[in-house]
């Protein structure tokens, strides 16, 4: 993918206000970024309007695409997807952007990602809550965990952050970008009783994580549900 960038036209202010040059690359994101859309769905991750997915276009200046708020991630047409500038205001399609565009570009920022995927799957939604007050939880022993990107082994130790959710998306953007320079190691973030976020340095690796950390995340809910039955408590 070219990193060059010329727009089409300009405002008055000698902003960017279109995409020319990549016209191909914005389709073919789309339709990607919809099939991952229909297949989340059915495995019932991104119920609804739930979830939002985001793949960079161009670096220099950033462009990247993104779904359009209240769309339904299991019927993404090319029409629910935005292209956004480095300032996260748009620069072609219509609509608005995701509520949750500043966690994106906050990712993007700090990991250098290609790609960033969110998921509203049940067991990131309990364990989110269950696990709040220690601000995050552990996974460890799996073979599954060497399916991301860098981990050798099964004795892994994967730590899950959770951050509290909020409406204040700026305050949030913030929160995550400290917590990703302080957690350079982690390969997801959790928001409390609200879903996952993770990323790839390409969108199939950003898929891949989401694959696994919600294998994981059920595994443990399953888990936690055993122990609870057989000791009774909650």
């Amino acid at each position: 993918m070219s990193s060059a960038y010329t727009p089409a036209r300009v405002d008055e202010k000698g902003r960017s206000t279109f995409i020319a040059d990549f016209s191909g690359e914005i389709a073919s994101a789309a339709t990607d970024l919809a099939s991952i859309g229909r297949i989340f769905y059915e495995k019932n991750w991104v119920l609804g309007t739930s979830g939002n997915f985001s793949t960079v276009i161009a670096r220099d200046p950033l462009v990247f695409l993104i779904t359009a708020s209240g769309a339904h991630k299991g019927e993404l047409t090319s029409k629910d997807f935005l292209c956004l500038g480095a300032d996260t205001s748009v620069i072609s399609g219509s609509g608005k952007p995701s509520a949750e565009t500043l966690i994106h570009k906050a990712i993007i920022d700090q990991r250098g990602a290609g790609a960033v995927l969110h998921t509203h799957s049940k067991w990131a939604t309990v364990l989110s809550e269950v696990h709040a007050p220690s601000g995050g939880f552990a996974i460890e022993g799996y073979e599954m965990l060497k399916g991301l990107s860098g981990v050798q082994t099964h004795r892994h130790h994967e730590w899950l952050p959770i951050l509290a959710n909020t409406q204040d998306y700026a305050g949030l953007q913030d929160e995550v970008t400290r917590l990703l320079r302080d957690r350079p190691d982690i390969h997801g973030i959790l928001l409390q009783g609200h879903g996952l976020y993770t990323w790839g340095t390409q969108l199939q690796e950003a898929r891949r994580h989401v694959e696994i950390l919600e294998f994981l995340l059920e595994v443990t809910g399953t888990r936690l549900t055993m122990k609870t039955a057989h000791s009774g408590t909650i």
